[in-house]
């Protein structure tokens, strides 16, 4: 089978391709896209992972699934298109690197200029219905990005994992943090960020002195 994403995330997944999970993962995907209205655009399903080589990786950050909102998911966690109102878990996250960076948050919510620097963006659903959040939950999607989080831990060194709520926390379990850093925090989300949880985390400071100590270029948030 075919898929369609970038060449070195196609031959370090090329195994889970060819699992039946993920047989029957691409058939309901396409079932779903011919019948219901599906976010991302079919060409942005992996764009978490067309933007960021495998060999690019310095940070990954867990999502959960896309917005469900009309032309916002661009197949980045937490990124919405140019031009589209931001979000708040995006209006917090601006508002937190400002405070920890002292820099001037960007009008855009489009992401993909974190994704081009090693960023990896990455949901743990990547496809959902319109208005129904969580809804292509447990279809197979969260066993192929465990697989994807599992080579980068395994496989890579000193790659940085931001890890936001309990969600992300449980998925990064699988992390090997011996060898990686791993920053954990309340979610950006007004609920978790107005008790505390969020707000005061200098996840973005933190992860660029780090890149910084092994060498490596930091990040321009």
């Amino acid at each position: 089978m075919d898929v369609r994403i970038e060449p070195s995330w196609k031959k370090i997944l090329h195994d889970e391709f060819e699992k039946p999970y993920f047989e029957q993962l691409v058939q309901f995907v396409k079932q779903e896209y011919a019948a219901q209205t599906i976010y991302p655009p079919a060409s942005k399903i992996f764009a978490a992972f067309d933007n960021t080589p495998f060999d690019e990786v310095k940070v990954v950050i867990i999502g959960q699934d896309p917005y469900h909102g009309s032309n916002q998911a661009n197949g980045l966690c937490f990124s919405v298109s140019d031009g589209i109102p931001l979000p708040p878990s995006l209006q917090n996250i601006y508002r937190e690197i400002q405070q920890d960076l002292n820099i001037t948050s960007p009008l855009s919510g489009n992401l993909e200029r974190w994704a081009k620097q090693g960023v990896f963006l990455l949901n743990d659903v990547l496809t959902v219905r319109r208005a129904t959040p969580a809804s292509h939950k447990g279809k197979g999607w969260e066993i192929f990005t465990d697989a994807a989080i599992q080579k980068i831990s395994d496989e890579k060194e000193h790659v940085v994992f931001l890890l936001w709520g309990s969600y992300a926390q449980k998925k990064g379990a699988i992390i090997d943090s011996s060898k990686h850093l791993v920053l954990k925090s309340g979610h950006p989300s007004p609920m978790s960020a107005n008790r505390g949880y969020w707000f005061g985390n200098r996840h973005f400071s933190q992860t660029n002195a780090y890149l910084q100590n092994l060498g490596l270029t930091p990040i321009i948030w």
